[in-house]
């Protein structure tokens, strides 16, 4: 079997994988939802999707930094990187060795052409076209919902000191536009870093619950520089983990924007 991956890099199989290792915690989460958690051998500590799974697979390091004698002692038949979470030095150490897949993910489509190479290399077909379908059809009882709702404009934090925001080019900033979420620093690539003294006007400033855990804490220290404005704190899981998360997200999105969005 040949597969290309998502950066159109060529991968040989000639059996269907059955030790993988996954770098990467959507993906973890997508992989147990596809009923290959037996297949699995290996993940990061930030795997926390399913609840249980650092303590009954390998943990092989994190996303950005890997112990790569546990990797090759578990002799996997496949990683599984993401081009964004993984860095070119852990994608240079491991593709020398062993068979990688990495994903590249910035729109929806993006999120269903993966789940369906995932289906293809492991066999799963069916439940990848069934958890793809189901992503579909929430996004359509969101999209009917949202469509009269009025676009509020919001700027989205990922980090304190220094202040980072999402800006365009990234998965989140797709989410953000289907919930009709008009990011005022969609003009600037990829997770400025910004200054707060300088920081543009908004209907809401979102804080997220992840990489930098966001709490009503620091609501005040951000407030200072834009009196007028609202603030939320979001769950970073359903607007930036792709695969079947986006089974549970817009029912999320929806409930966010009937709450903390509500005007």
């Amino acid at each position: 079997m040949q597969i290309k991956d998502q950066l159109q890099r060529k991968i040989e199989f000639s059996k269907t994988p059955q030790r993988i290792i996954s770098l990467v915690p959507s993906q973890t989460e997508l992989l147990v939802d596809l009923g290959l958690k037996d297949q699995l051998v290996g993940v990061t500590k930030f795997c926390v999707h399913p609840e249980n799974i650092r303590k009954e697979k390998q943990i092989v390091g994190g996303t950005k930094q890997i112990k790569i004698e546990k990797i090759k002692a578990l002799n996997p038949d496949i990683i599984l990187c993401n081009k964004e979470e993984n860095t070119k030095e852990i994608i240079a150490e491991l593709e020398s060795e062993f068979n990688l897949h990495i994903s590249d993910i910035y729109t929806v489509q993006d999120v269903y052409e993966l789940i369906s190479q995932y289906g293809k290399i492991f066999q799963v077909d069916q439940k990848a076209a069934e958890i793809n379908k189901n992503i579909q059809k929430q996004i359509k009882d969101f999209q009917d919902y949202v469509q009269d709702k009025p676009v509020l404009k919001v700027a989205y934090f990922i980090w304190r000191k220094p202040w980072m925001v999402v800006g365009k080019n990234t998965f989140i900033n797709t989410l953000l536009k289907m919930n009709k979420l008009e990011n005022v620093y969609e003009n600037i690539s990829r997770y400025p870093e910004i200054k707060l003294e300088n920081i543009k006007e908004t209907d809401f400033i979102l804080l997220s619950s992840e990489p930098y855990p966001f709490k009503e804490k620091h609501i005040p220290e951000v407030k200072g520089f834009s009196k007028n404005t609202k603030f939320a704190l979001v769950d970073g899981e359903f607007f930036s983990w792709y695969g079947s998360r986006l089974e549970k997200a817009f029912r999320y999105f929806k409930n966010l924007r009937e709450n903390e969005l509500s005007q």
